[in-house]
């Protein structure tokens, strides 16, 4: 297999060094079936859930400067700060993640509830969080840590059934020259052509964490900012990908005619979702991606779980972000309104994973989430709002009532058809007061009384 391997990648240094042929930047050698597409989707699709890692060597300086602190997101430190190419590469010396741990980060978010992870394999600053070929500058070659983090990664992820996905700046490079020339630069050391660039640090890289990493990882290659991507460049990415892994799932974010699998709204919930696409909100727990010693906005447990029922009810899936220290921890904060998430999801996953869009209006007392059989459709109620005199009105459903019941004990709840819809008698009290899911099981799929009003929130 190795040797299988080496052959190819050859191969595809050579063509990689022909010309761009002017063709349809998104085409790919055989057209997809649906049928392919929903196999090959259907993981992710059921998964719902997913943990953001967003590390770098940008979690050294941690926000601060020169003893300042620097506007804006941890991970853009360099960028906001001006900071020169060299002085920026010393901040490496201090890189020694002793504490990193991939066990323990694997099993927080598997206890979370979530069932993929997609973490930084290189972000704009240039620097490879594994062990690179292409260029020195990486965790294993050019800190004290020597090691490689994703590998690690791979194997605790396999160990315990979670999927990984890497991450990785395309385009935008602040450390090699020619990467991102389009955002402008202020070190000299910057300079140069981008396309040599592509060619001679993104392509590799990408072969790398395509193939370095088994068979199955990474099962998500989560591309950002296409700053400066041309077709011909971003070709020549596409087809490392189709050579290397082209079961791999993809997002839009690599450059213009170029869709990927997934739409990635980012910080914000898409108010329908996407009627035709797979999409999936990436959001941060606090407010940076990478670690910021001096930020601590952090979401409430009821947000994050309600954010979670939201996208579920609008058919996509939470990419939620963690920002581990210098040292490899994920902070105190993130770990504990993860496991809150986690206490939550051990009663409520049926509610989550596997489910698709709400067929409903926006509804004042929650969110709906969905499951389809060719005799009856589940419907899981999540309940922000508990109904003060124990009814429950799900609105316009003409679909006849075959039972339901509280997800957390099982125990049956009366329902019935009215004119409205349907009503069903709750406890006075909620279960659950950040969400509590009420199950509702009809007969057929959902026909609803008036069907000229948007789904979703």
């Amino acid at each position: 297999m190795k040797l299988f391997r080496t052959l190819t990648c050859l191969l595809m240094l050579s063509f990689l060094s022909l010309p761009a042929r002017a063709a349809d930047p998104a085409a790919k050698p055989s057209a997809e079936t649906k049928e392919q597409r929903d196999a090959r989707m259907k993981w992710w699709r059921e998964a719902r859930f997913g943990m953001f890692i967003h590390w770098g060597v940008y979690s050294v300086p941690a926000g601060f400067y020169r003893d300042k602190p620097v506007g804006g997101i941890g991970e853009w430190i360099m960028n906001r700060g001006r900071i020169p190419v060299a002085e920026y590469a010393e901040f490496t010396k201090q890189f020694n993640p002793v504490k990193f741990d991939a066990d323990e980060w694997v099993r927080i978010a598997k206890e979370a509830g979530m069932k993929y992870i997609v973490i930084t394999s290189k972000h704009h600053d240039g620097f490879a969080m594994f062990h690179s070929k292409t260029s020195p500058y990486n965790i294993h070659d050019a800190t004290p840590f020597n090691r490689d983090p994703l590998a690690e990664l791979a194997a605790a992820c396999k160990k315990q059934g979670i999927r990984l996905g890497f991450y990785y700046s395309q385009a935008q490079d602040w450390h090699h020259p020619g990467g991102s020339a389009i955002r402008g630069h202020w070190d000299k050391a910057q300079d140069g052509d981008m396309m040599k660039y592509i060619e001679t640090v993104a392509a590799p890289q990408v072969r790398e964490i395509l193939t370095n990493y088994g068979d199955d990882t990474p099962a998500v290659l989560w591309w950002d900012t296409p700053a400066g991507m041309s077709p011909a460049m971003a070709e020549k990415l596409m087809a490392v990908v189709r050579e290397c892994k082209p079961n791999v799932i993809t997002n839009n974010r690599l450059c213009r005619g170029f869709p990927g699998d997934t739409e990635t709204p980012e910080q914000h919930i898409p108010p329908t979702g996407y009627k035709d696409r797979d999409w999936e909100t990436c959001m941060t727990m606090n407010g940076t991606w990478g670690f910021k010693r001096d930020d601590h906005n952090w979401k409430s447990t009821e947000t994050l779980i309600r954010n979670l029922a939201d996208i579920a009810s609008k058919g996509g899936n939470y990419l939620l972000n963690v920002g581990p220290t210098s040292e490899g921890l994920i902070p105190q904060p993130s770990v504990e309104r993860l496991a809150e998430v986690g206490r939550w999801m051990k009663v409520n996953a049926e509610a989550i994973y596997g489910t698709t869009a709400s067929p409903f209006p926006a509804l004042p007392w929650g969110r709906v989430t969905k499951k389809i059989t060719p005799e009856s459709t589940t419907l899981y109620l999540h309940v922000f709002t508990w109904p003060g005199n124990g009814k429950l009105l799900l609105p316009e459903l003409k679909n006849q009532v075959i039972k339901a019941w509280l997800l957390a004990d099982k125990k049956p709840l009366t329902a019935q058809n009215n004119a409205e819809g349907v009503v069903i008698d709750v406890p006075k009290t909620a279960p659950d007061p950040i969400d509590t899911v009420v199950v509702l099981q009809v007969s057929g799929e959902v026909s609803l009384l008036k069907t000229d009003r948007p789904a979703g929130k």
